[in-house]
């Protein structure tokens, strides 16, 4: 509503509308005036006044007419009322009444206005609230997409800054930590299928936390076992040191569900391999389903140490056996020969657990 309202005033009698103009331009009212229906049509069209105060009795065009093209319907005071008229006086215009009608007409259309602002206010927000709601609920899918091989807080910084980068194909010195279930294989052949899936739920549930704990990067599960490593996408400054602490962890925790295994007749270890090595990492797959991996000797070499572990025993290449000696008990195995590599290995076997 305008400040100050604007009102149009329609009568074809020239006193009546000098004496009303004056009156409601005293009070601090912006008045214009239409003798006739037909007139204030036009200037409602063209001014849209915030108040009409309209004569019943008029040439060309009546009072009950104009509010039927404006709104519908009628004749006379109930018939102008229904036709969309909001209010009604009958001649000669008590001057205090139809002061206080005006103002009462001006301030409900005060608050229809602030009412239809209000209403596309809310609009407005509502359509903001989807699109947040909407961009949030995509950031939680990519979150989620991402925490199935990155640690969480890796995940959520991606998606915040929105620079996925990071996991375009390159190359880096990575730490890979393999492990899996001595025996497993046999214990599935035998097993139910029931019981194999009570034991892999209890066996994830127990070293999985270790790897976001630990900010390892999982590359998979593969069954009975699982494929960790350091130093990438984002590098830290101590790999080896974290994947054998989480190494020693991991044999702690399968290490606590041995016992209630072994009451229920299955056979089962746990071994872990750990090397250190150059790799080509990013990510792999299409559009549909997209993982990040690492390709290089470095995760073959893991997996044969692994593979070569005996229950309870976590083997360590040489080059991570020389980056933590000094804070961990090791044990020399000495070279083995393993599969898929052309030169023997110098192994190390972790004895106990991490100091500091």
């Amino acid at each position: 509503m305008r400040d100050p309202p604007l009102i149009l005033v329609v009568d074809d009698v020239p006193d009546n509308v000098d004496i009303l103009q004056m009156r409601l331009e005293a009070q601090g009212y912006e008045v214009v005036t239409a003798p006739d229906g037909l007139e204030a049509l036009e200037k409602i069209r063209e001014l849209t006044p915030d108040l009409v105060l309209l004569d019943v009795m008029m040439p060309k065009l009546d009072g009950i007419e104009t509010v039927k093209r404006l709104k519908a319907d009628a004749s006379d005071v109930v018939g102008g009322l229904e036709a969309g008229g909001d209010d009604y006086l009958t001649k000669p215009v008590d001057h205090a009444a139809l002061s206080a009608r005006v103002r009462a007409m001006l301030r409900i259309k005060a608050l229809h206005d602030t009412v239809q602002q209000q209403a596309a206010e809310l609009a407005g927000w509502n359509r903001t609230l989807e699109e947040r709601v909407a961009a949030q609920l995509g950031e939680i899918e990519k979150v989620g997409r991402l925490k199935r091989f990155l640690a969480p807080q890796l995940a959520e910084m991606i998606v915040s800054t929105g620079d996925e980068g990071i996991l375009e194909s390159h190359r880096r010195d990575i730490v890979v930590v393999f492990c899996d279930l001595r025996g497993y294989t046999s214990f599935a052949e035998i097993g139910e299928p029931e019981e194999v899936w009570g034991v892999l739920r209890e066996f994830h549930a127990a070293v999985g936390p270790l790897v976001t704990r630990f900010e390892g990067t999982l590359d998979h599960f593969s069954g009975d076992g699982l494929m960790v490593y350091f130093n990438d996408p984002l590098p830290c400054p101590d790999p080896a040191e974290r994947a054998v602490r989480m190494a020693v962890e991991m044999r702690t925790a399968v290490g606590g569900l041995m016992s209630g295994w072994r009451r229920r007749g299955f056979d089962l270890g746990f071994g872990i391999g750990v090397a250190q090595g150059y790799a080509t990492l990013g990510r792999i797959g299409f559009e549909e389903r997209v993982d990040y991996t690492a390709i290089g000797t470095v995760t073959n070499l893991a997996a044969r140490l692994c593979g070569e572990a005996r229950d309870g025993q976590i083997l360590l290449s040489k080059r991570v056996a020389t980056a933590v000696e000094g804070g961990v008990a090791l044990e020399e195995i000495g070279s083995l020969a393993l599969k898929g590599l052309s030169q023997a290995v110098a192994v190390y076997n972790v004895a106990g657990e991490v100091s500091g």
